[in-house]
């Protein structure tokens, strides 16, 4: 485990990868979130759910924080916030959620990356620091995940991080408020090495 650990502090775990530290957004973060989140408009829309009018405003962020809180207290979901390891700074954020347990130990991932920290292999970092958490840490069976046909930087970043493509779902998801097709991935955890 030389290029991923993990740590666990009363607001959740602090994960460590390739060149990013992943940990639960904090109220301090508003500003550099709702900053990155506007400046990101219009590369992330077309890939995202429509944003509510006030979702970048500081009562919306801390009602996020809240559900985000209540998930991670369950178990149910750890959203956490992707920075850059040297300078700390926000660049996107992952979270892996709908956790089911039993028969299925699965759970589902998605992120966003801002548009001017693309094409860095920041996600790739931090999907597969994600994946070993998931796998090692929360001892997880199966992650899946999902992207809209045309959004080609997922699909490889997905694929650099174990993701093996499992086929399409017509109208999966509302993306850009439209119901859109979706290629599905699946990642097991074989207890294979996992390094990215």
């Amino acid at each position: 485990m030389a290029l991923l650990d993990w740590i666990n502090d009363a607001a959740g775990p602090v994960v460590k990868g390739r060149g990013v530290v992943l940990r639960p957004p904090r109220t301090s973060d508003y500003e550099h979130w709702a900053a990155l989140r506007q400046e990101s408009y219009a590369y992330l829309q077309p890939w995202e759910p429509l944003w509510p009018e006030d979702d970048l405003t500081r009562a919306a962020f801390r009602r996020r924080l809240g559900i985000y809180q209540r998930e991670m207290d369950a178990g149910n979901a750890w959203p956490l916030f992707i920075l850059g390891e040297r300078d700390r700074a926000l660049v996107g954020a992952i979270t892996l959620s709908n956790i089911r347990r039993g028969v299925a130990e699965t759970g589902t991932l998605g992120y966003w990356i801002g548009q001017r920290f693309a094409g860095r292999g920041l996600a790739t970092a931090a999907v597969t620091a994600m994946v070993g958490y998931a796998f090692d840490s929360l001892h997880l069976h199966r992650i899946e995940a999902a992207c809209v046909p045309s959004n080609t930087g997922s699909r490889r970043v997905l694929e650099k991080s174990g993701f093996e493509l499992e086929g399409k779902a017509r109208a999966y998801l509302k993306i850009n408020g439209g119901w859109a097709d979706h290629l599905l991935f699946g990642c097991v955890n074989d207890g294979a090495a996992r390094g990215g």
